[in-house]
């Protein structure tokens, strides 16, 4: 009896192992912000922005509404400035970029 109850604890916890593990839109659109943004801009809710003029993501909120951001990262972004690289997001890259945002609202 405690054998079985075992092997069923040990089937269940197997099962939500992978789901636990996986990283969600939010973690994944941070990931991409580090590789990709924090070379010019504060990603987090505290520091500065490397670069003087980039804004710190965390107030980027304040200047648009972070969900009509969805066309520009998916037509590409592209500024005045020549330290901003030009770029395009995938549609999986801006909903995780997306979701990132919102959380540091």
């Amino acid at each position: 009896m405690l054998q079985n109850a075992l092997r069923h604890a040990l089937i269940g916890l197997l099962m939500i192992t992978p789901a636990l593990a996986a990283p969600t839109a939010e973690q994944r659109g941070k990931a991409y912000a580090r590789a990709n943004c924090a070379r010019c801009h504060a990603i987090d809710r505290r520091s500065e922005s490397p670069l003087k003029i980039a804004p710190p993501f965390r107030t980027l909120h304040q200047r648009y509404p972070i969900d009509t951001l969805e066309e520009a990262l998916a037509e590409g972004i592209y500024t005045g400035h020549a330290d901003m690289p030009a770029f395009e997001l995938d549609p999986d890259q801006i909903h995780n970029l997306l979701s990132y945002l919102k959380a540091l609202e």
